[in-house]
C-alpha cells in the first residue's frame, strides 16, 4: 500500500534521523561532502542550476539570509531560500518568494529517490539539501541564498562551486564536539565555505578570528569585513533599522552585514541597485519571508516575545536587551519560560540570565532537552553559590510553563491596576526561549 504524505515524511524522520531531533547520534551527522557530492551528480547536479549566496556563522547567518532573500525578491528576482532548522513544518527549510516547497513536490521527490537515498544511506540533511536545490533548479530561480547547517568546510551545502558570494556572520562556542574547541577552530570550519575568486563578507571583526580569516583567503578570494566598509545605504539605515519587523537589537549588526552583501552583489544583481525596493525588502522581511522565531511578538496582553537563540553568544545581547527593557521603564517584571538542550553550554549561559527575572524552565518534547528538573537544580545551585536571588519554577511542558508564565503576568497586571495612580502601569514582560524546540511549541499556542 503507497504511503500518504504524512507517512512517507514520518518515515523519512525515522529512518534518517536528523540533528535537530536527534542531536549528534550515529547518523545524524555525517561530515564530509561525498555522498552529497554523488547525489547531486545523479539529480543532474542543480547545485550548478542557479546563482547563489552562501551564509554561514554561529549566530545571526538566519537573519542574513532572510533579509537578503527578501530584498532580491523585492527588487523582482525569484530567490529560493534554504534555511534550517524549521519550527513546524518541514517545508519551511524551502521557499521561494517567501512560499514554502509544495507538499506534492516533497512527496514526489521522497517517493522518488527514496530507494537510492536509502541504498546509500544518506543523512538528514543530505537529503533536504538535495531536495531543495533540484526544486530551485526545476523552478529556475534568479538565485538562492543557501544557509550552512553545521559549520561550513564539510557541511552538504559546500558543493556549491562557484557561489556570488560568502558570508560569515558570526563565530562563538558552540557544537565545539564537532567544530572545535575555540573560537579560531570554530572560525576555520566556518571559513571553509570560501571559494576562489569569490568574495567573502565577515560580519563580526573579532580580533580571535581575523587570522584566520586572512590565512584562509591570503591570495585566495577577495576579504570584506562589514565593519570596515560604509555601504551605499548606510544613511538610511537609521530609519530602516526603526521600521524593520526584525525586532532585536543584534539585528542592527546584520543589517550592515547585509547593506555590505548588496554592494557586493549589485554587478551581478543589477536591480539591487533599487535603493527603495532593497530597504522595502529587509524592513518586511518577517513578513515577505514568513520568519519566525526571531524576538517574535506572540501577543501584547500579557505582552510576549520569543527567540530561538541558544548559545551564550546570542543570549548574551538578548538577556541584556530585556534587562534594558525592564531598566528604561517599558516593563515592570520579567517572567521567563526557558528550556535548553542537554548538549549545550548552560554553565556559560548561567552568569548571563538576567538576576531579576521569575524563571519557568521547560523541558520540551525531544529527547536532547535537559529536563526541567535538573535545569531548576543546576539554576538554584548557581544562584545560591552566588549570592543571588533565585524565583524559579519548573513545569512538565512548554505548554504548560507558557500558562503558568501567562497566569503570573496577568496576576502581576491585576496587583499593578490595582495599586496603580492615574498613569497607568508597565506591564510585565514574558520572554520564551533557550531553544527552537521551546520556541517551536510555544508559537501555535498564540493566535
Amino acid at each position: 500500500m503507497e504511503m500518504s504524505y504524512e507517512e512517507l515524511l514520518a518515515h523519512i524522520f525515522k529512518r534518517f534521523p536528523s540533528v535537530q531531533g536527534n542531536g549528534f547520534t550515529p547518523g545524524a551527522y555525517k561530515p564530509g561532502l561525498e555522498h552529497m557530492q554523488l547525489f547531486d551528480e545523479v539529480l543532474g547536479h542543480p547545485s550548478r542550476a542557479f546563482k547563489s549566496i552562501h551564509v554561514a556563522g554561529t549566530n545571526g547567518k538566519g537573519s542574513v539570509s532572510n533579509m537578503l532573500a527578501s530584498a532580491l525578491t523585492s527588487c523582482g528576482y525569484k530567490v529560493g531560500l534554504f534555511t534550517s532548522p524549521h519550527l513546524i513544518d518541514f517545508r519551511e527549510r524551502a521557499r521561494i518568494g517567501g512560499e514554502m516547497i509544495p507538499k506534492e513536490y516533497v512527496y514526489d521527490f521522497l517517493k522518488t529517490w527514496l530507494p537510492w537515498i536509502q541504498n546509500h544511506d544518506l543523512s538528514f540533511f543530505e537529503i533536504t539539501t538535495g531536495l531543495a536545490f533540484k526544486w530551485f533548479a526545476d523552478e529556475q530561480v534568479d538565485a538562492a541564498v543557501i544557509e550552512v547547517g553545521l559549520g561550513g568546510r564539510l557541511d552538504s551545502t559546500n558543493i556549491l562551486e562557484k557561489p556570488e558570494l560568502c558570508i560569515v556572520t558570526s563565530i562563538g562556542l558552540d557544537h565545539m564536539a564537532l567544530l572545535g574547541n575555540t573560537v579560531p577552530e570554530i572560525a576555520a570550519e566556518k571559513a571553509g565555505i570560501f571559494k576562489p575568486s569569490v568574495p567573502a563578507l565577515i560580519g563580526e571583526k573579532d580580533p580571535e578570528t581575523l587570522p584566520v580569516f586572512e590565512e584562509k583567503a591570503y591570495l585566495f578570494c577577495p576579504l570584506h569585513y562589514a565593519a570596515d566598509e560604509r555601504p551605499s545605504l548606510w544613511n538610511r539605515s537609521p530609519k530602516i533599522l526603526a521600521e524593520m519587523d526584525l525586532l532585536a537589537e543584534v539585528q542592527a549588526e546584520n543589517l550592515r552585514t547585509v547593506l555590505v552583501a548588496v554592494d557586493l552583489l549589485k554587478d551581478t544583481f543589477e536591480r539591487l541597485q533599487d535603493a527603495d525596493a532593497v530597504a522595502d525588502g529587509i524592513i518586511h522581511t518577517a513578513r515577505n519571508m514568513d520568519f519566525r522565531g526571531r524576538w517574535e511578538r506572540l501577543s501584547a496582553q500579557p505582552y510576549v516575545i520569543a527567540d530561538i537563540g541558544h548559545n551564550a553568544h546570542a543570549l548574551r545581547y538578548n538577556f541584556a536587551q530585556l534587562e534594558r527593557y525592564v531598566n528604561e521603564g517599558r516593563f515592570s517584571s520579567l517572567i521567563i519560560v526557558y528550556g535548553i538542550m542537554a548538549d549545550k553550554d548552560l554553565d556559560a549561559i548561567l552568569p548571563l540570565m538576567p538576576v531579576d527575572a521569575t524563571y519557568i524552565f521547560a523541558s520540551p518534547d525531544t529527547n536532547r532537552a535537559l529536563p526541567a528538573s535538573e535545569l531548576l537544580r543546576r539554576f538554584n545551585e548557581y544562584r545560591r553559590k552566588e549570592g543571588l536571588p533565585s524565583r524559579s519554577y519548573f513545569s512538565g511542558s512548554v505548554r504548560e510553563a507558557v500558562q503558568m508564565a501567562t497566569q503570573l503576568a496577568l496576576n502581576l497586571s491585576t496587583q499593578l491596576n490595582r495599586s496603580a495612580s492615574a498613569q497607568q502601569p508597565a506591564p510585565p514582560l514574558i520572554y520564551i526561549g533557550g531553544s527552537a524546540f521551546v520556541v517551536a511549541e510555544a508559537l501555535p499556542l498564540f493566535k
